[in-house]
Order: C-alpha cells, then structure tokens, then sequence
C-alpha cells in the first residue's frame, strides 16, 4: 500500500455518515486497466472488486449497476428485470456529470445525483468486496451487507 494519504472524497464522507466500517486502498491507477489492475495491485480475487456503472434506460434516466469485476453486464437481461426496454451504458461524460465522480474513479457512495441501484446478487454473497471511493486509483474494502444498509440497492442477476 503507498505510503500516500487517502483522500477525503465524497464517498469517504457518506461512510462516515453511515458509521460504515471499512479499510482504505491506494493503488497506481492504470488508464483502461479497469479492475484486473486494481485486483492484481491489491493482491485480491477479481470477482470481489465490483465496478460501478453508470447506465441509463431508453429515456435516458440514469441507474448505477454495480457487477463482479471479471463479469460484464448483461444489458438485455438487466433491463428486463428492472422494467425498462433498453440499457446502455452512458458516454464517460455524461456518466462523470450524473455521477459527480470522474470514469475510472465512480463511486456508488455520495453521487451527485439521486440514481436507482442495482446490484448483482452475487455479491451481496461475498465475505469482503472493494469498491470505489471516488477516486481513481482508490478503492475502499467494505463488507456487502453495509453497501445493501447504504445503498438500499435491487439485487438482478444480469451477469454476461
């Protein structure tokens, strides 16, 4: 781990609000090395980093998917079960606008604006998860039964 401090971010902050127990995680940030980098530099299992994707249905209404860090996301399969006929994820900058956080760096925790969740129910399952804390090249360890108190998400089972 760096020996750099960790940054305070927005996410960081919703946590504290939250009294959610969690560890803190640097790590140099590769552009497009995506979860495979942060799992490899963490020393951790692929499956337990989740990413955070900001979607959007086909008017255009936001939703943060959260999915296994060595799984896609099944668009076709997660819109029927969330009610909408078409996802798809959003361009980097409209994501980084609905988010407040820039792509790379998007935490589910303290978005800029109010987005549904959902989460692939397989990690609700998971002993540990790390997850991003609004930063690139920072993710923070929390158990998912705080993220499912926090963040109220849906479980789907969408993953391609």
């Amino acid at each position: 781990m760096s020996k750099e401090k960790s940054p305070v971010t927005q996410a960081i902050r919703v946590l504290r609000e939250h009294k959610v127990d969690y560890t803190e995680h640097l790590y140099k940030y590769e552009e497009r090395g995506g979860t495979a980098v942060s799992a490899r530099e963490l020393g951790v299992d692929e499956h337990c980093v989740v990413k955070t994707l900001i979607m959007e249905d086909e008017n255009k209404k936001p939703l943060i998917v959260l999915m296994h860090g060595d799984c896609e996301v099944g668009t076709g399969m997660l819109a029927k079960q969330v009610g909408a006929k078409k996802i798809t994820p959003c361009d980097p900058k409209t994501a980084d606008k609905h988010s407040g956080y820039q792509v790379g760096g998007t935490s589910p925790f303290g978005t800029r604006h109010p987005m549904p969740v959902y989460m692939e129910a397989g990690i609700a399952e998971l002993p540990r998860i790390y997850i991003n804390g609004g930063k690139r090249g920072f993710l923070i360890g929390v158990a998912p039964a705080d993220v499912m108190r926090v963040l109220k998400p849906q479980l789907v089972n969408a993953a391609a």
